[in-house]
C-alpha cells in the first residue's frame, strides 16, 4: 500500500496548538511549522489528542459499531443519500448512499433528526461530546495555519459559528459518524475498481477523487484505508498505526477558496477491500468545520498579510452558492507547483 511516506506525516500533539496570551512559545512555533509542511507535503497531518480524549474517541467508535450492526441490510427510500447540494448545512440522522456502501450517521446540533414515522431516532453515544471535542480541535488547527500564513488571530470568526449556538441556530459545522462496507449492508450492486500499489491489490469505491467542501477535516478510523494525494501525485496511506488517540485532518475546499489557494484541499480516497472482511466494515468519526451560510469566503486577510492573491481569487464567494456549485479537481491546483505555491514563504521555517 502506498503507506511509504507514512514516516514523513506531521505528527503534531493538539495541546502544544492551543494559542497563548504573548508571544509564541518555541514548542508552538515547531508545532505550527511540522503542521504546515505536512499539509504542503502529504495535505494531512496527524493530531494526537489527550490520552482521556482518545478514550472519548474510541468509545464512539465502539458505539458507531453497534449503531450500524442493528441497522437493515437495505435502508428505506427516503433514507437514501439524493446528494442535494442545497442541503449541504441541513443534513441530520441517518443517510445511506449504496454507491458508495457507505452508512452515514449526521450530528448536527440545533437539528432534531426524526424517523420517518416522526419518532426520534436513538442515535450513536457521546455525539455532544466528541463534537466539541473535535470542533475546538479544529478551530486551534485553524489559527495555526493562520499563524504560519501572517494572518491577525482568528481571522475567520465571522465565517464560522457563535460558540456557543445562540438561540435557534444551527450549527454550519457537523460530526458524520460512518461506515464503509459493512457487509451486511446490502444496497444496490456494489462499484468498486482495484489498483496495485506496492505489489498488492487494493479496492475501493468508484468515486476515486473525493473532495471535501470544508475548512478543516478531522477524521478517526478504527482500521485504516484513507489515502491522500501528495504534492507529487502519489496516494499516500495516512492512517496506518494510528495511536489510540491519533486522527487525521485534512484542508478543505473552503480554506483553499479563503487562502486564495495556498492551502490546497486533500483528495482522497476510502480503501473497503479491508472492510468487506470485517463483521461491522470500517467505522470512522468525520468532523467538518464548516462556514456558514449566509457569509462570504473572501481573501482579504491575505491581502492585507501581504499575500498575492490571483485574479481568480479576488472577489467574494458567497458561502451558499460555493458549497452548491462543483469544483473539478483538476481545475483547482497543480499538484506539481504545490510546494512552490502553498505555504512558501509564509515563514521560513528554520526561523523557528
Amino acid at each position: 500500500m502506498a503507506g511509504n511516506g507514512l514516516t514523513s506525516l506531521g505528527r503534531v500533539k493538539l495541546t502544544d496548538l492551543a494559542p497563548a496570551e504573548g508571544l509564541p512559545s518555541d514548542s508552538y512555533k515547531l508545532s505550527v511549522s511540522t503542521l504546515s509542511q505536512s499539509l504542503a507535503l502529504y495535505s494531512a497531518a496527524i493530531i494526537q489528542f489527550p490520552v482521556s480524549d482518545g478514550a472519548l474517541l474510541r468509545s464512539g467508535l465502539d458505539s458507531a459499531r453497534l449503531y450500524f450492526h442493528q441497522k437493515s441490510s437495505y435502508p428505506a427510500a427516503d433514507m437514501i443519500n439524493n446528494n442535494d447540494p442545497r442541503d449541504w448545512c441541513k443534513t441530520s440522522g441517518y443517510n445511506a448512499d449504496p454507491q458508495l456502501w457507505l452508512e452515514t450517521y449526521d450530528y448536527r446540533p440545533g437539528l432534531t433528526p426524526l424517523e420517518p414515522d416522526n419518532t426520534m431516532e436513538f442515535p450513536p453515544a457521546a455525539l455532544p461530546d466528541i463534537f466539541s471535542l473535535l470542533a475546538k480541535a479544529a478551530r486551534d488547527i485553524l489559527d495555526a495555519i493562520s499563524f504560519y500564513l501572517n494572518l491577525r488571530s482568528s481571522p475567520f470568526t465571522e465565517v464560522l459559528d457563535n460558540v456557543p449556538l445562540r438561540n435557534r441556530e444551527i450549527s454550519s459545522s457537523v460530526l458524520s459518524v460512518c461506515c464503509h462496507a459493512r457487509p451486511s449492508f446490502q444496497g444496490t450492486q456494489h462499484h468498486s475498481f482495484t489498483t496495485q500499489e506496492d505489489g498488492q491489490l487494493v479496492m475501493f469505491s468508484d468515486h476515486e477523487h473525493q473532495v471535501d467542501k470544508s475548512l478543516i477535516s478531522l477524521v478517526k478510523s478504527d482500521k485504516a484505508g484513507l489515502h491522500i494525494k501528495d504534492f507529487q501525485g502519489r496516494w499516500v496511506l495516512v492512517d496506518e498505526d494510528l495511536g489510540p488517540q491519533e486522527a487525521i485532518v485534512y484542508p478543505g475546499l473552503a480554506l483553499y477558496q479563503a487562502t486564495a489557494g495556498y492551502v490546497n484541499p486533500a483528495l482522497q480516497r476510502t480503501e473497503t477491500a479491508n472492510a468487506q472482511s470485517n463483521l461491522f466494515g470500517r467505522c470512522s468519526l468525520a468532523f467538518k468545520l464548516m462556514p456558514k451560510s449566509m457569509t462570504n469566503l473572501s481573501c482579504s486577510e491575505m491581502r492585507a498579510a501581504g499575500h498575492g492573491v490571483e485574479a481568480q481569487f479576488q472577489l467574494p464567494v458567497a458561502v451558499d452558492d460555493f458549497m452548491q456549485r462543483s469544483h473539478p479537481t483538476d481545475q483547482l491546483f497543480n499538484r506539481h507547483s504545490f510546494q512552490s505555491s502553498n505555504f512558501h514563504a509564509a515563514q521560513d521555517v528554520r526561523s523557528f
